[in-house]
């Protein structure tokens, strides 16, 4: 084959690739009756806290007006001068029907450090099915059943994705450009093929599971991710990760370019550090080089380069827009624009995630390669 016919070929397949993914999400995500799940088992909802955030009176103050009957909070909180401290407390106050605890300290018994936040919640947790869930994650009224409603007899662990909402400016849509139509959309293809993978905004799981693999420390305590461990456990134990049919919102406000570079490549390097192998092909998920590809293939064939560009962007990023109405995300008339500079960070977050080892979460330095050495150590 001539190197245009391999650039034609190369654009046509990953443009299939990616209208085949949006299919799939797209089936996923349709408006439906969830299933009901054979019964209410107690709940115990973790919600690790770490400052304020935008929208954490609403996202927090959601986890007390959830439509089940038995269910406790535990927040965990590492410092007690924290401000969203506060926030929590009135919140138990307005609510006092609900059985919720704020329960503070600091200790290091792993190196990520949401998980060491956690751990006195796991250890107090009153109910064997567990849900840990990030304080800006919005719950709906039917938030429990959602979960519970997708655990099968496979299933080790059911988990939704982020999905943002209320962006207040460009480069919070640009988040909404790489949390939705994109990593929604291929995280939903991985399940489908049998490889579904957690994300910690969400996880339901039951105790049993996690004491099986050794307990809560050791089953994630080596790994710098807690969602990649949990997946690793799950499938460890011959079981599988299910995802919710209707992902659950983060309300986003709004965004600098720092934060939403940040926060990607911070989650490129720990998909790269978790799942190396899974992480290799993302290079070519996005639309940046089969773009080039079908406008080098068109040169070539002397076919009119603006008609195909045309073409490419508008079955690209149409489809998920098509994608966003029919799951019901958000997606406005700049989202276009933010998609495809999304496609065009891609290479260069997959370049950082590679070269880099360093990253900052929550004020806390980290670094890969001495979560390496550690589990070495151990």
């Amino acid at each position: 084959m001539t190197p245009a016919a391999c650039a034609a070929a190369f654009s046509a397949t990953a443009t299939i690739l990616n209208l085949s993914g949006v299919a799939i999400a797209s089936v996923r995500c349709r408006q439906r009756p969830q299933a009901a799940h054979a019964n209410k088992p107690p709940v115990t909802i973790l919600r690790p806290l770490c400052r304020i955030n935008n929208f954490e009176r609403e996202t927090l103050g959601s986890t007390f007006t959830l439509d089940y009957p038995d269910y406790e909070i535990i927040f965990c909180l590492e410092r007690g001068d924290d401000p969203v401290a506060g926030l929590v407390y009135s919140l138990m106050e307005k609510h006092p029907h609900i059985q919720a605890r704020l329960l503070i300290g600091e200790e290091r018994r792993s190196p990520n450090p949401k998980l060491n936040n956690v751990l006195k919640g796991w250890d107090a947790a009153r109910h064997p099915w567990i849900i840990m869930a990030d304080s800006n994650v919005l719950m709906p009224s039917d938030y429990i059943q959602q979960l519970l409603g997708r655990w099968r007899e496979d299933t080790g662990l059911v988990c939704s994705m982020p999905i943002g909402a209320r962006p207040a400016n460009f480069w919070a849509e640009v988040e909404c450009a790489f949390l939705n139509t994109f990593q929604a959309r291929w995280q939903y293809v991985g399940e489908s093929l049998g490889h579904g993978f957690a994300q910690g905004k969400t996880m339901l799981f039951h105790r049993d599971v996690v004491d099986q693999a050794g307990g809560m420390l050791k089953a994630l305590g080596a790994e710098i991710a807690e969602d990649a461990a949990f997946t690793k456990m799950v499938r460890d134990a011959g079981l599988r990760v299910h995802l919710v049919d209707t992902p659950f919102e983060q309300p986003l406000g709004e965004r600098s370019a720092a934060e939403v570079w940040s926060r990607q490549a911070r989650w490129a390097m720990l998909r790269r550090r978790t799942f190396p192998l899974m992480f290799a092909p993302e290079l070519f998920t996005g639309a940046f080089f089969p773009l080039i590809a079908g406008l080098y293939a068109a040169w070539q064939y002397d076919v009119n380069v603006a008609v195909v560009a045309a073409a490419l962007c508008g079955v690209w990023f149409g489809s998920e827009a098509i994608l966003a109405r029919v799951a019901g995300w958000h997606f406005s008339t700049r989202m276009l624009l933010a998609c495809a500079l999304r496609d065009v960070l891609l290479p260069a977050l997959w370049v950082e995630a590679w070269l880099k080892k360093d990253f900052v979460w929550r004020g806390n330095a980290m670094n890969t390669r001495q979560v390496m050495a550690e589990e070495l150590e151990g």
